[in-house]
């Protein structure tokens, strides 16, 4: 069995501030301790259901160099830094037989939603097919077109119920409540791991009852954005055109794969500055 443990970090117990996240930032390097340990509960409750499986651990937040290596499990293989192939899901294949989402957040506009956003702070909105997307959604969605479940999600409630309207059977543990964007109840963070590796065990045993999210193309794609310098360098890819209002940008693709791919390409033009 092959699992991938995709770990964001602003869904982590305890963490509620952009400084806690951020490289440089008061208390990062106490966020970086609280994420690793997160994964770890992850990588032990995948191993307790199924002590033979293969786990590769995606470090899935900002830079991609968060966990710390020496203190992760050294049962699991770590994926980390950028850029690479699937993004936060570096490691996922049709060969994969279950993917995790831990400590992930709500999606731009959500919740309310601790730390919500899409991707950056430059994308304001991810509609597919018509539907609005954050994270959660289009990792899940790229998953399923592999083939491939989301099992288990952990963040705050706000995330926990965006996957459920997308995958009801997954499992999903609220390790803080939302109060708002920088304001939450959280567990300690102890109590949290213990219930993460309970829960990573339970949703390994059950992994065949839960459905991949399969999204069929052709698919419709627009994307809002807050810099209108964004929209303009996406125009330079080919096939992405300017939508109504100036700041969103369409496109359309034959499957999720390319749909990705784009958004992630997206991404990264968002961090470009005026020359």
């Amino acid at each position: 069995m092959k699992v991938l443990i995709s770990v964001d970090m602003e869904g982590i117990s305890g963490i509620v501030h952009p400084t806690e996240t951020n490289p440089g930032g008061y208390d990062y390097e106490r966020g970086r301790a609280l994420m690793t340990a997160e994964a770890n509960s992850v990588i032990a409750g995948v191993l307790d259901a199924e002590p033979t499986a293969t786990v590769l651990v995606a470090d899935a937040h900002g830079p991609f160099r968060n966990i710390l290596p020496e203190q992760l499990d050294r049962r699991a293989r770590l994926v980390r830094g950028k850029p690479r192939p699937l993004g936060m899901l570096a490691g996922l294949d049709e060969h994969t037989d279950a993917a995790m989402l831990i400590g992930y957040h709500a999606r731009a506009g959500g919740g309310p939603g601790l730390l919500a956003h899409t991707m950056n702070d430059d994308i304001l909105d991810v509609r597919v097919a018509g539907r609005s997307m954050g994270e959660i959604g289009l990792n899940a969605a790229m998953a399923g077109h592999l083939g491939v479940p989301v099992v288990l999600l952990s963040g705050d409630d706000a995330a926990g119920a965006e996957l459920h309207e997308l995958v009801p059977s997954a499992v999903t543990v609220a390790v803080k409540h939302s109060l708002g964007q920088a304001t939450a109840i959280t567990l300690h963070p102890e109590e949290a791991r213990e219930r993460l590796r309970q829960s990573a065990a339970d949703a390994i045993k059950r992994y065949t009852q839960i459905p991949p999210l399969a999204i069929p193309g052709p698919l419709d794609v627009e994307v809002d954005l807050h810099n209108p310098l964004t929209a303009d360098l996406a125009t330079l890819v080919p096939g992405v055109s300017r939508a109504a209002g100036g700041r969103t940008v369409a496109f359309t693709t034959p499957d999720f794969t390319d749909t990705y791919r784009l958004l992630l390409l997206l991404g990264q033009l968002a961090t470009i500055k005026p020359g």
